[in-house]
């Protein structure tokens, strides 16, 4: 699974535990109808992932979702997600793409008036 969107926000890596867990988050920005910010983690090694991006930035991360089971002291049942980032890739914003001369608006052309429905085209098809 993947989210593509916009970097609104990096964290810093957190430390936890005496086994030294890393753990640090990102949040994406979906650029769609109703955007989603959308938190997604990497862990251990995979922090480092995240050095070279900025916010602002457009990216693909590519995500696992987890889930775990948890029992409390009073002995309740609680359930918890996760969404865990693997890789992450920019993306090229749509002005960077640059070679591609924009299409001028419809309206821009003026329409032929002098056509007669006799005179005939010679396209061979």
């Amino acid at each position: 699974m993947e989210v593509q969107g916009r970097i609104k926000m990096i964290g810093e890596t957190q430390t936890f535990g005496s086994n030294g867990f890393r753990k640090r988050e990102i949040v994406v920005t979906t650029e769609e109808q109703y955007p989603q910010h959308i938190m997604v983690e990497f862990v251990q090694d995979k922090t480092d992932l995240l050095n070279n991006y900025q916010a602002g930035q457009q990216v693909k991360i590519n995500i696992n979702l987890r889930g775990r089971e948890w029992v409390n002291p009073q002995g309740e049942t609680k359930y918890f997600n996760s969404i865990q980032g693997w890789r992450i890739e920019a993306l090229q914003s749509e002005s960077a793409a640059g070679n591609v001369p924009p299409v001028p608006p419809a309206d821009a052309f003026e329409p032929a008036g002098d056509l007669k429905e006799e005179d005939h085209d010679d396209l061979p098809f």
